[in-house]
C-alpha cells in the first residue's frame, strides 16, 4: 500500500518552514541590512543579532520588530522577517520615520535607556574586516 502526503500537510510543512526563515535568517546577520540606501556615507553597523540579543537578554522580538497601528508605534505587533524598510521609507513622508532616524532611535535609544552599548558613529560603524 503506498503512502501518499496529503495536501493539507504538505501546505502545513511549507507554512512552518516560511514562519522559521526569518528567525534562520538572522542567525549569520553580522550587519545591520541597509540595502535600501543608495548612497552611504558610513559602513553598515555591526549587529550580531543573535548574540547581541543574547548578552542583552532580549527573548522578545517586539522590543525591536515592532508593529504600527494609527501611525503609533505598536510594540505587541511583531514584525520580525520583515525589512524595516518596508514600513520606513529612506526618504520618509511628513509625520513618519525616516529609515535612517528609525534605525538610530531604536538602537542609539535603548543603548542609552540601559546605558550600554555603544552610542557614537565610529561604534557602530566600522569598516567590516
Amino acid at each position: 500500500m503506498k503512502r501518499r502526503t496529503t495536501p493539507l500537510a504538505l501546505v502545513a510543512f511549507v507554512a512552518a518552514l516560511l514562519l522559521a526563515l526569518p528567525a534562520l535568517s538572522q542567525q549569520d546577520m553580522t550587519t545591520v541590512p541597509d540595502e535600501a540606501f543608495k548612497t552611504r556615507t558610513r559602513p553598515p553597523a555591526l549587529f550580531k543579532h543573535d548574540e547581541h540579543n543574547e548578552k542583552a537578554k532580549l527573548d522578545d522580538c517586539t522590543a525591536c520588530h515592532h508593529g504600527e497601528k494609527d501611525g503609533k508605534r505598536d510594540p505587541g505587533a511583531d514584525t520580525s522577517g520583515i525589512p524595516c524598510s518596508d514600513c520606513h521609507a529612506v526618504e520618509a513622508k511628513p509625520g513618519r520615520t525616516p529609515l535612517m532616524r528609525a534605525f538610530h532611535k531604536q538602537c542609539l535609544g535603548c543603548h542609552m535607556t540601559q546605558k550600554k552599548g555603544p552610542v557614537t558613529c565610529g561604534d557602530c560603524h566600522k569598516p567590516v574586516k
